[in-house]
């Protein structure tokens, strides 16, 4: 009796199986569709497959071949001295030798759905050492890293070292000069971001604070964007934008907010210990961190539109500052 059960059970197992693979077929292969398979020139429907003319994406060139029948493959996840523009290093393997590197990694994307094997072990490594880790779908961990294997996981590695706010302070008092720093409050794109640390570099501020969420970070596409720039502007990574401002308020600065229906930045005093918080322009400086500010600042528009790019803001703010302070 135990064995018609055994056979059984193993019977309706073999159903559910075959139910499955019917379902894929049928979904995939639809009726009237037909496929057939050449061993002697590797092709479907009798059609001759040339792998050499596949279609290029630009940014997978500098991970492998880009010149057909060179016998190179693409990067199958293994290494990460290689790096898109963006920073990012796809592969469990290359992921697991950034971890084990100690280089600065800004944060982690896994797959959903993706908990098994290897990445279970990473993704248990990044939250042990305080790395973000967030989960996001195929088709954006695809576009990360240029549509390379990426093995449902991508991390985001900084291409800076960051310093603290006291070494920050620290360079200005080298310099003799008041502290200028500049404080990015959820910038979320990497050209604006890299637009705003030229500026704030050109102007001669002592350094920029970042968030560590919600926020580009500082990657190749920012440097890029800098001209430069990043190479010679200290660097704060904070985890929060509001304790930061408290800090620095304690430390004796002021703090200035660029935000609309605010006092005219030319009646603004920035000849004074200060720093000046930029906020994304989709939805400007947070409320919270606004709350927290000492002056709120407005440029005035006389045109139809209603607001200046955050990075030309930062030009204009920064520019006053140092005419305030007889800088040329």
């Amino acid at each position: 009796m135990c064995y018609n059960v055994k056979e059984y059970l193993y019977s309706q197992l073999l159903c559910r199986f075959a139910a499955k693979i019917h379902a894929f077929f049928k979904k995939h292969f639809p009726k009237g569709h037909k496929m057939s398979y050449n061993k002697n020139n590797n092709s479907k429907n009798g059609e001759k497959k040339d792998f050499g003319k596949k279609k290029n994406f630009s940014s997978r060139n500098r991970f492998g071949d880009a010149n057909p029948g060179s016998g190179k493959t693409y990067n199958n996840g293994e290494g990460f001295d290689e790096g898109l523009s963006n920073g990012s290093v796809p592969g469990r393997n290359a992921v697991r030798e950034l971890l084990k590197s100690g280089r600065q990694i800004e944060k982690i994307y896994v797959q959903k759905g993706q908990r098994e094997g290897s990445i279970t072990v990473l993704a248990a490594t990044a939250l042990e050492r305080g790395i973000p880790l967030i989960e996001t779908e195929k088709a954006k961990l695809d576009k990360l890293c240029g549509y390379e294997q990426h093995q449902g996981i991508v991390a985001i590695a900084s291409e800076k070292e960051y310093v603290t706010i006291e070494d920050v302070l620290e360079i200005a008092k080298q310099r003799g000069e008041k502290p200028l720093i500049v404080i990015a409050d959820n910038i979320s794109d990497p050209h604006n971001l890299g637009a705003i640390i030229r500026c704030a570099e050109g102007a001669g501020a002592h350094g920029i604070i970042i968030p560590k969420r919600n926020s580009a970070c500082i990657t190749p596409a920012v440097a890029k964007a800098s001209a430069g720039a990043v190479e010679h502007l200290a660097a704060v990574k904070c985890v929060n934008v509001t304790e930061t401002i408290k800090k620095l308020k304690d430390l004796g600065l002021w703090i200035f907010a660029a935000e609309a229906d605010g006092t005219d930045y030319t009646k603004a005093d920035f000849d004074v210990p200060c720093a000046i918080v930029l906020g994304s322009e989709e939805n400007g400086v947070s409320p919270l961190v606004k709350k927290n500010c000492d002056y709120i600042l407005s440029l005035p528009m006389r045109g139809k539109v209603n607001s200046l790019n955050v990075s030309t803001a930062a030009a204009v703010l920064l520019y006053r500052a140092i005419s305030q302070r007889g800088q040329n």
